[in-house]
């Protein structure tokens, strides 16, 4: 197969690989019951407990980040419990439809797709019924490009109410500051081609002591995604089944790189780029999703379609004509965004030359500003 020339790719997930974590990933194929594999595994999962800002078990899947989501659900839950759950966007809802697929009985509250969970509205349903068992929600809405302040949710969840907190941290977690155990929570599942820098293909959780109690009780149905099992066979430096030794090769780089940046570096880098993507979008004459910009996510930026704009032209041409992949809107917002990733292995430059191709594109395709 030919090679393919380098885009600019500019989706919130995946997102590029640097060169050196690529060379990192054509390391000789070891043994995975082996000592070698052994001495990766416990390094890897250790630096993911710095990344995390956790003491709490973590383990790594062989999984896309939906893998480690239906994980935090199956290993805390049973069928019929009551589960409260928070979505303002298309993956706070996938979320949602996981729960429902085995068979939570939850309740959903939707917030405005582009505006922030509010946490006073979970309070509220919390005290007026005490018999939810778990709280659900997303950090980072991917589809929407708002930081959800889970902060402050998960005081309301654990510190008021001792709920269990179940969070989607697969587009912020390595990019946005999410300290698992002082934020206190219980089970939060992330994934590898975000801001780890790496394929898609490996999935992380932790797990709190409460989520461990929550699992010696939980009925619902569990084989691939038992972390019981993963925590037994982590302890002889192995896991439950066939990993994908490869993007372990990787993942140790990248971890490698990202605490030698530093974690306040990274989630510095991650908030000056995406100020200035909001911004450069802003001069152009665009508007923005996100109204309230102190929700603005700094992994990912939607910018509303132009009614004047072929949206479909529009990204074909940023592709084909400047080299450059944006992400489309998804669910009831497919035909109203595009979105411009801006995490994980990201610098300036890169969002420089994504603004240098809208405004020679954008005059093509309709738009006046």
């Amino acid at each position: 197969m030919q090679k393919m020339t380098p885009q600019n790719l500019r989706t919130p997930g995946p997102t590029p690989i640097p060169d050196d974590i690529v060379e990192a990933m054509t390391n000789p194929m070891i043994n995975h019951r082996g000592p070698e594999f052994l001495a990766l595994i416990n390094k890897t999962t250790e630096q993911l407990k710095q990344v995390f800002m956790t003491k709490n078990d973590l383990y790594i899947l062989t999984a896309s980040g939906t893998g480690a989501l239906e994980a935090s659900v199956v290993n805390t839950l049973s069928p019929g419990d009551r589960v409260l759950a928070a979505t303002a966007g298309s993956f706070g809802d996938r979320f949602c439809d996981l729960a429902e697929a085995y068979g939570a009985d939850l309740t959903r509250m939707e917030f405005e797709w582009g505006r922030p969970i509010d946490p006073d509205a979970i309070r509220k349903a919390l005290q007026g019924d005490p018999s939810y068992k778990a709280v659900m929600v997303t950090h980072n809405e991917t589809s929407t490009g708002v930081t959800h302040p889970v902060e402050e949710i998960a005081k309301i969840v654990k510190g008021e109410f001792g709920k269990l907190l179940l969070v989607d941290a697969v587009s912020s977690l390595g990019c946005l500051p999410l300290p698992v155990d002082a934020w206190d929570c219980d089970l939060v599942g992330t994934a590898s081609q975000k801001g780890f820098m790496i394929p898609p293909g490996l999935a992380f959780i932790s797990i709190s002591e409460a989520g461990w109690e929550a699992q010696q009780t939980a009925k619902m149905p569990r084989f691939y995604f038992d972390l019981a099992s993963a925590k037994r066979t982590l302890a002889r430096g192995q896991t439950p089944f066939t990993p994908n030794v490869a993007l372990l090769y990787g993942l140790s780089l990248a971890l490698d790189k990202m605490l030698e940046e530093g974690l306040e570096n990274v989630y510095g880098r991650h908030a000056s780029i995406g100020q200035f993507t909001r911004d450069s979008v802003l001069d152009l004459g665009l508007e923005l999703l996100v109204a309230d910009q102190s929700y603005a996510s700094n992994s990912v930026t939607a910018v509303k379609m132009p009614a004047s704009v072929d949206g479909k032209k529009f990204m074909s041409m940023m592709r084909t004509d400047q080299n450059v992949v944006l992400a489309g809107g998804q669910g009831k917002l497919s035909d109203d965004i595009f979105r411009i990733g801006h995490l994980g292995h990201v610098v300036k430059d890169d969002i420089n030359e994504v603004i240098v191709a809208l405004k020679k594109v954008l005059p093509e395709v309709g738009f006046k500003s």
